[in-house]
């Protein structure tokens, strides 16, 4: 019977993770993000401020950040030689991950805040839906292309190992 090395068992729960999280950010690039811009301002925006501060749970805060956590590991311990076949599949997925949670911190992440801090049904808050939807939107689409196409290549990288 063949061993199942740690290097193997990373690379199952990063296909899976980042498989949720893909998801998580492709309903909101699809289904979500249309629904609160087609809410009057302030709704759109209390909305929007109720799902930044929910979101913010150990579930999605584990998934999220524990697929990074193990995508680190998984490019060192593949640079490192720890890894047999699908090596460099597997660091090219956990690039493509880490990339995703890097323009989560870099990009929506900031407008989140900034949304956060506004009063609903002010001025200013209708100014900042405006942009907030249409960049805020923009860069989910760049974190779940980049997370589905992590999703895939640690398919691609356990498949090539099997």
């Amino acid at each position: 019977m063949k061993s199942i090395s740690l290097f193997d068992v990373a690379t199952l729960f990063s296909l899976v993770g980042s498989g949720l999280i893909a998801g998580v950010f492709f309903i909101f690039s699809v289904c979500i993000m249309r629904v609160l811009g087609s809410q009057p301002p302030a709704q759109g925006i209390a909305t929007m401020q109720a799902i930044s501060v929910v979101i913010i749970n150990p579930w999605f805060m584990t998934v999220f950040l524990g697929t990074a956590i193990l995508s680190v590991y998984l490019i060192v311990a593949a640079l490192v030689g720890a890894h047999g076949a699908g090596g460099p599949v597997v660091i090219a997925a956990s690039l493509a991950y880490v990339g995703s949670v890097l323009v989560t911190m870099a990009f929506n992440v900031p407008r989140n805040d900034a949304l956060v801090a506004v009063s609903p049904d002010s001025a200013a808050a209708a100014r900042l839906w405006v942009d907030y939807l249409s960049a805020w939107t923009a860069w989910n689409h760049v974190r779940t292309i980049a997370s589905g196409l992590a999703t895939a290549l640690f398919g691609v990288a356990l498949w090539l190992k099997s």
